[in-house]
């Protein structure tokens, strides 16, 4: 049986150029003018711009569309732009599909422009053939408990804390350490407002004393959780007791730890090579001429990028360059003649700290740039300690530098979190630390959801980073438990109980514990998948799999390992699959 005509509108973006430069928008408008169920075709410079916006909400209602395709970049970027076009003209949202032309071929094409042109054709023909298919669905709706858990007691999640509890949240806070605080708490005077840590953080605490509906959770260990999104069970160990909380979102600030240098990196071991926080410990700890293990110190040379931007964390920290420069000036204020070499490869004192980058320099701070394939060498001459390097400031002269402090500027690495990431499910970035669905539009959201990252466990962060993200978690949490209910995306997967042989492999291959096992009562006739009687008889009850719809991320992972393709992914159907690959099929062989 033909499936009933549709009527489809198409829209090709020229991306302001971003496409149209590699491809012939034109000419891929009048190829697939002539599809099947076709009734709109237009190219725009913008199709997310509010004109182009309004055009196709007009061209929805006029022509009475009932699917949408939009050729023009990322999904990541306006899957929720033309969603929401869709929805204001009437149009369920789900019958629209976004086709990447941008980056999965336009950018990736720039020296091709007729096979650009070709390549984007055939994925518009894919995604109209798609769209053909598709239906309306409808979201999945939950209640939300009005509370969160905010794990790590570090700045961010303080802050988080302090924040979801004025919007008229409960909270729970929790934190591994008998005390609040985290690195910060150790801290002396920070840049620029020179508050100490301890103080900053003891600050913090006095508000989240102050709000009774912040529960705090000091040797507080996460052990698991269960329920659904917005109705989480999380079970926390503190000391010997196990205690279960039910919250509606749960937000990770657990911070960073600092690279420990190997015996030998760089001197690491020798008498007078210290790493920056062992320095900043030093500078803290005490008052006066600055001393270490009883001798004056007169000449300092720091070692930037120790641990970093190399093959094992080949990622930039960017807050260790600010660090380094401002102990160097705490340094200079404990002594007028102390002299302070910096040895860098790049130096990365971004925004205000390049005031304090300036000042570094004013009170007779001198800097040298290292190549990346010939790092400084740290030597022990006599009593003390002598650093050779090759400045390319002055043409690669080589340098040797006396000194009586060589401090190795270490930057942050993840934090060994193996039980909480298995806990919570939490998604890990290849660099280790946890990673966000989006760094510019999703930026405190995982894949997970109601699981919100915030601070220098998501990357290496300032303080003030930290709580910007700590507060910017708070909104997202805010914006669904206020309302008490959400909208789950319905692309899920859903199962055929009367194909389903209940063998488990789908069981195991979900990364989100959202298909388990159930009992079906025996019958003597069951439903098919089309609404019909199915032929098979069961004698006996029998296991079949079933689908948590708050608990699916529809990632469509179970679907090719069940052996009697009894799963299927709404949205990206079976057969819609097959469609868009007979589409791209069929123009490979035109």
């Amino acid at each position: 049986m033909n499936p009933a005509r549709r009527r489809l509108g198409v829209y090709v973006c020229h991306c302001g150029g971003n496409i149209s430069d590699h491809v012939d928008v034109e000419r891929v408008v009048d190829a697939v003018r002539d599809e099947a169920d076709v009734v709109v075709t237009r190219d725009a410079m913008f199709t997310c711009s509010d004109a182009t916006q309004q055009e196709i909400e007009k061209d929805i209602a006029e022509q009475g569309l009932d699917g949408l395709v939009v050729a023009s970049c990322s999904p990541k970027l306006h899957t929720f732009t033309f969603r929401g076009v869709a929805r204001r003209a009437g149009l369920n949202p789900y019958r629209y599909t976004q086709v990447n032309i941008r980056e999965q071929c336009s950018w990736a094409h720039t020296d091709d422009h007729e096979g650009a042109t070709a390549k984007a054709v055939s994925l518009v023909r894919a995604g109209i053939a798609r769209t053909r298919l598709s239906e309306s669905l409808e979201p999945t709706v939950v209640e939300t408990v009005g509370r969160a858990l905010v794990v790590g007691g570090g700045v961010a999640g303080m802050r988080a804390a302090i924040g979801l509890a004025d919007v008229g949240l409960g909270v729970f806070l929790g934190e591994r350490e008998a005390a609040l605080g985290g690195w910060v708490r150790g801290f002396g005077p920070t840049h620029p407002q020179g508050e100490t840590g301890r103080s900053l953080t003891e600050r913090l605490a006095g508000e989240i004393r102050r709000r009774h509906t912040i529960t705090v959770l000091t040797g507080a260990e996460v052990e698991e959780r269960s329920g659904t999104y917005g109705d989480y069970r999380v079970v926390v160990r503190v000391g010997e007791e196990r205690i279960t909380l039910e919250v509606g979102q749960v937000v990770v600030a657990t911070g960073f730890d600092t690279y420990e240098p190997r015996p030998g990196e760089y001197g690491y071991g020798t008498p007078g090579v210290v790493t920056l926080p062992e320095l900043r410990t030093m500078l803290d700890a005490s008052e006066g001429p600055l001393t270490h293990a009883g001798r004056s110190v007169r000449s300092i040379a720091y070692i930037y990028c120790v641990g970093n931007r190399n093959a094992e964390h080949p990622y930039c920290s960017r807050f260790c360059c600010s660090a380094a420069v401002h102990a160097s000036l705490l340094a200079a204020g404990r002594g007028a003649g102390i002299r302070q070499y910096h040895l860098y490869r790049d130096l990365r004192t971004y925004g205000r700290n390049e005031l304090m980058f300036t000042e570094s320099r004013r009170r007779n701070s001198l800097y040298l740039k290292f190549a990346d394939d010939a790092p400084p060498v740290v030597e022990r001459d006599g009593e003390g300690l002598r650093v050779t390097v090759r400045d390319l400031l002055s043409g690669g002269a080589e340098v040797s530098i006396d000194a009586d402090l060589v401090v190795l500027v270490t930057g942050a690495v993840p934090r060994d979190n193996g039980g909480l990431v298995s806990a919570l499910k939490i998604p890990v970035g290849r660099d280790g630390f946890f990673n966000e669905i989006h760094p510019k539009l999703r930026p405190v959201e995982t894949v997970v959801d109601g699981l919100l990252i915030a601070g220098a466990c998501q990357y290496p962060k300032t303080i003030d980073e930290s709580v910007a993200s700590g507060l910017a978690a708070v909104t997202q949490a805010a914006t669904v438990l206020k309302k008490g209910m959400a909208e789950l995306d319905p692309q899920i997967a859903v199962v055929n109980p009367d194909a389903c042989t209940g063998c488990g492999a789908c069981v195991e291959s979900c990364p989100f514990g959202a298909i388990s096992m159930v009992r079906r009562p025996a019958a003597a006739r069951l439903p098919g998948s089309n609404g019909h009687a199915s032929a098979r008889t069961d004698a006996a009850d029998r296991a079949v799999a079933a689908i948590d719809a708050a608990g699916c991320k529809g990632c469509g992972g179970c679907t090719p390992v069940c052996p009697a393709a009894a799963i299927d992914l709404r949205g990206y159907t079976g057969a819609q699959v097959v469609s868009m690959i007979d589409a791209l099929a069929e123009e490979v062989r035109g």
